[in-house]
């Protein structure tokens, strides 16, 4: 799960794509690794990323966002520091990526060397329960238009179904089956599952791979 120093996430809008991100740069933290978090997200002016600066830090984990993050300004900036992401190998680089293919132009940057260093995933979060990716066409086709604008393909696939306060053990099964089927059809193998931590247990423990998920206390960072 945690074999590439880059590690993009990219998706739907609301596949949720920011919690996976914070909980993956945390849990390499946790394993004792220099790890820095990227906000790439150059559609959404406000940049979830910088709610969980509270437990980024607390972690020890490098949060990299918009100069314009923490203020009522809506431009799509990135901070220059977001080029440390592939020139400082010495740390491992978490990015999360705005959503659909509109948000994947900000890898437009990145790309060549992304592709040169030849050591990062490119990963779709695919959360089954939302209406654009509920059916395997629908998936692909975001895929396909996510990979065409961020030049880069995708390595694998997260499943992450969830409903929020109502997901259940059968959700999240249900996204495995899913998710499984997607892998088949693109190739893609199924790089693991997030599963909220207080849902760990079960049969969720027949999943090969699991990175639990701990909720974003939003507004921490204030």
């Amino acid at each position: 799960m945690f074999d590439k120093r880059v590690t993009i996430f990219l998706g739907h809008y609301g596949s949720g794509k920011t919690f996976i991100s914070v909980n993956y740069a945390i849990a390499l933290a946790k394993m004792n690794k220099a790890v820095s978090i990227y906000d790439l997200d150059i559609v959404n002016p406000y940049f979830r990323t910088i709610d969980a600066k509270n437990m980024l830090d607390k972690n020890n984990v490098e949060l990299v966002v918009s100069p314009y993050a923490e203020t009522n300004v809506d431009l799509p900036a990135l901070n220059a520091k977001a080029y440390k992401m592939l020139d400082d190998l010495s740390r491992y680089a978490v990015a999360d990526i705005g959503g659909d293919d509109r948000g994947a132009l900000a890898l437009g940057r990145f790309y060549e060397k992304i592709k040169a260093e030849d050591n990062y995933d490119a990963l779709f979060v695919l959360n089954n329960c939302r209406p654009e990716t509920r059916d395997i066409e629908g998936a692909i086709q975001i895929m396909k238009e996510i990979e065409w604008t961020a030049k880069l393909k995708f390595t694998g696939i997260v499943n992450n179904a969830n409903l929020g306060n109502e997901t259940t053990e059968q959700t999240i099964l249900r996204g495995v089956d899913f998710t499984n089927e997607l892998s088949k059809i693109t190739g893609l193998p199924v790089k693991f599952t997030a599963v909220r931590r207080d849902l760990i247990g079960g049969q969720l423990m027949k999943i090969k791979e699991i990175l639990p998920i701990d909720p974003i206390k939003y507004g921490d960072w204030l």
